[in-house]
């Protein structure tokens, strides 16, 4: 695990920002392709996805801030190098970019479920890297395993997140990020079978609420907590929304699913009505 990369100065370059970096970047290429193969404009693509990722970021924060009681006690914390150099809480990401972007999508005039499908294999692919990111940094820990994989945080590591280096850890950070690669090829794959529009977008939130909901789990760090709903319920708070965005994509899927099978036989009726007069 290796935190800081090298130093400008006194100035420290963290792995987990230049992963970030990196996550980002590939992300908004791979929608970028994708979004010209389905006849998008590329240009409104990357407008789009710079506007998303300022909302990720902003929305990671906030919902950092909803969850997090030392900065909803101590508000000093949000001008805190602590504070600005952390990611944030990732479903307050997505829930910010999803929903900056259904604006802007409409202001732009294009299709709501293309475009989105068009942004699911990279916002995937994205988290596969920034996983990786979190692991070098320390931060996302899991819980102390006997596991022959378990992995012990350097000093360092301790020093900038808090991560226990007294013994050996679930590696989380790992099993999250291999989850997400496997879930981007999978993405690619459907994005080039689907039947109908919404349907990768779909599957990845489906997909990647499973495999969140099962790595909490393990985890060990402090996450937080929603109107005291984790007290009650005994989930954690990603695991309260990813049952909530889980569930209200397999009714969606299943709608939309029902709607084109129900369409496709119209079609294929009114074709041959057509080649018979």
């Amino acid at each position: 695990m290796y935190p800081e990369l090298f130093h400008i100065g006194n100035f420290p370059v963290n792995t987990y920002g230049v992963l970030l970096a990196l996550a980002f970047l590939s992300a908004l290429l791979i929608a970028a392709r994708l979004a010209h193969r389905d006849g998008l404009p590329r240009e409104r693509v990357y407008d789009l996805g710079l506007w998303m990722l300022l909302a990720a970021l902003v929305g990671s924060k906030v919902l950092m801030l909803w969850t997090e009681p030392l900065y909803r006690e101590h508000p000093l914390q949000l001008i805190s190098l602590d504070f600005l150099r952390s990611g944030g809480v990732f479903y307050g990401g997505f829930i910010g970019a999803v929903t900056v972007g259904y604006f802007l999508i409409c202001h732009y005039g294009l299709p709501w479920w293309k475009t989105a499908d068009a942004f699911a294999p990279g916002i995937a692919l994205g988290q596969a890297i920034g996983r990786q990111g979190c692991f070098a940094a320390g931060c996302c820990w899991g819980k102390p395993t006997t596991m022959p994989w378990g992995v012990k945080f350097t000093e360092l590591g301790h020093e900038i997140t808090g991560v226990p280096v007294d013994a050996r850890l679930h590696p989380t950070q790992l099993y999250e990020s291999f989850a997400t690669l496997l879930i981007f090829f999978f993405l690619l794959w459907l994005h080039r079978k689907k039947r109908f529009s919404g349907q990768v977008i779909l599957f990845y939130a489906i997909l990647y609420s499973i495999a969140r909901f099962t790595i909490e789990f393990f985890r060990d760090d402090p996450r937080g907590d929603i109107l005291g709903l984790t007290s009650l319920t005994a989930l954690s708070t990603s695991q309260i929304i990813s049952l909530i965005v889980g569930i209200a994509a397999i009714v969606i899927l299943v709608v939309r699913w029902r709607r084109a099978s129900e369409a496709k036989p119209e079609g294929i009726s009114s074709t041959r009505s057509h080649a018979r007069a």
